[in-house]
């Protein structure tokens, strides 16, 4: 799974490294510390009538499916599973047309031990990049009126996936890590995708997940490039 998140890019690397065309607006910082409800910068691709775009917007990160009444689920949508996403109504249609990439450094996990709950940071090999395979929706506020700019809610979930070997000392789960020859693929909107799309997706994801590493961290407060420091473990406890 995935629960906390880093992204140390700026605006003009992520525009760099996924060949961005459009920037959106008040696009979040950089952070150590991405929790549900953050905002966090996405890229995905759309048309109107012409070629595909390739845009670099900001998104709430906890999907709002676009039927929703309100903002505030009663259950998470900051996490989607893979194995069965395009069959669930919150999903389903961000399966088919709707897929993003979540730019990345890393993940939080806590590996669990008896009481103790550890916390590891999971990155890729030194001087490589990554990207979560994600959904996206658009969701109008009811409460709003047609003239206010904001009556639109953008918003993005992270697919997740079985955890694979060394990944899965930590956790049973772990999200979907796309390589980047995927990510075009991934993020086309004309191509109608359904679960056995998905399926491939996760597929292809599987060696990249078995080539990233973790370390342990001090416990993950505030916010900050020290969170990623690998923990200093006193004299003695080993």
């Amino acid at each position: 799974m995935c629960g906390r998140f880093v992204i140390s890019d700026t605006q003009p690397d992520l525009v760099a490294l996924f060949d961005i065309e459009i920037v959106g607006e008040n696009l979040p910082g950089p952070s150590w510390n991405i929790r549900p409800t953050d905002q966090v910068p996405i890229v995905l691709e759309s048309t109107k009538g012409g070629p595909a775009v390739r845009r670099l917007e900001s998104a709430r990160w906890s999907l709002v499916p676009s039927f929703a009444k309100e903002l505030a689920s009663p259950y998470p949508t900051f996490n989607a599973r893979s194995e069965d996403v395009a069959e669930k109504a919150s999903f389903a249609a961000s399966v088919a047309t709707r897929r993003a990439l979540i730019p990345t450094d890393g993940y939080y996990e806590w590996h669990t031990d008896g009481a103790a709950k550890t916390p590891y940071f999971v990155h890729p090999p030194e001087g490589e990049r990554m990207a979560f395979a994600g959904l996206y929706s658009w969701w109008r506020d009811p409460s709003k009126a047609e003239t206010d700019p904001s009556r639109w809610v953008l918003s993005a979930t992270i697919l997740t996936m079985d955890a694979v070997a060394p990944l899965d000392a930590l956790h049973p789960r772990t999200p979907v890590v796309l390589p980047d020859w995927m990510w075009d693929t991934w993020l086309d909107p004309d191509e109608e995708a359904d679960q056995e799309f998905v399926d491939a997706a996760v597929e292809a994801a599987r060696p990249t997940a078995a080539t990233l590493e973790f370390h342990e961290v001090a416990p993950v407060r505030e916010n900050g490039p020290s969170l990623i420091e690998p923990a200093v473990i006193p004299v003695g406890s080993l």
